[in-house]
């Protein structure tokens, strides 16, 4: 599933693509995406509005559009859930096949293709209001970490996963922070000392800035394949080698940590898999 630094990544992409480009048509093949709005309500405010920034908010895509010079503008939302893509391409080409809402932007369509349609295209922002801080914001201090930890008694790696503690943090980048802070995932959320919170903080910020420079510096192919790195696909002057992003211990069962060479383990937690090392996150 597409975490922080793949939608952030997506967003620097588009940003630039989007700017300034108007909307002449809607065209809606799935209408569950854009619900709670329907097709025809979701047509009538995008078309003839022109795109201004893309921004993000934890794991969404914000588009600012304006409708007109004496209206004012408002945000699209857009969720790439587990499958999801979003990608410009020529109004010739052939939509491709899982193609959930492409929208015509006169010689290009914006696309947002959805292979499992658990993504989301609308403009309902309530989901917004709850989520936490930004992780790589100045809000997102130690002391309002630790504040949000204190409440729970539930393991670190599930509460990390918690939007409203802090927004956009995904299961592959909340095992690598604790491998990072040598915390052990199980270890309940409000017996972490200040001390591990403080690392624990540094530590997601690490990893999350790291994955977004790595994602930022491969010529990625956004209308590609399933080869790659981010879920888009490599650009081919890229070659064989594209895969620069380095996990230490996420899908690593078995394998030897990279710091005390025990076998990485994996186990269940809330429903999904979290890898550690049993020997350098102790407790």
């Amino acid at each position: 599933m597409p975490e922080l630094p793949e939608v952030e990544v997506l967003v620097r992409h588009l940003d630039p693509l989007l700017r300034g480009r108007t909307v002449r048509g809607v065209s809606v093949n799935r209408p569950k995406i854009v619900a709670p709005s329907s097709a025809e309500e979701l047509s009538a405010r995008l078309v003839g509005a022109t795109f201004g920034a893309t921004s993000r908010r934890a794991k969404y895509l914000l588009f600012e559009l304006q409708p007109g010079r004496k209206q004012e503008p408002f945000t699209l939302i857009g969720h790439l859930g587990m499958t999801g893509r979003m990608f410009l391409q020529p109004k010739q080409a052939p939509l491709p096949k899982h193609a959930a809402v492409s929208l015509d932007l006169g010689p290009e369509r914006f696309v947002f293709e959805d292979t499992r349609y658990f993504g989301r295209f609308h403009l309902d922002t309530a989901a917004l209001t709850s989520l936490g801080p930004e992780p790589l914001s100045e809000d997102f201090t130690p002391k309002v970490f630790a504040a949000a930890l204190k409440r729970s008694a539930q393991p670190i790696k599930v509460k990390l996963l918690d939007q409203t503690v802090v927004a956009g943090i995904g299961n592959i980048y909340a095992s690598e922070a604790l491998f990072r802070a040598g915390i052990s995932p199980r270890r309940a959320a409000n017996r972490l000392k200040s001390d591990q919170i403080a690392r624990l903080r540094e530590t997601v910020r690490e990893v999350l800035a790291e994955a977004i420079r790595c994602g930022s510096t491969i010529p990625l192919d956004f209308a590609g394949g399933k080869d790659g790195l981010f879920y888009y696909g490599v650009a081919a002057e890229k070659g064989a080698n594209f895969y620069d992003e380095r996990l230490r211990v996420y899908d690593r069962a078995g394998q030897p940590c990279p710091t005390c060479k025990s076998p990485v383990r994996q186990m269940v937690q809330a429903a999904r898999s979290t890898y550690w090392c049993p020997q350098c996150q102790r407790g």
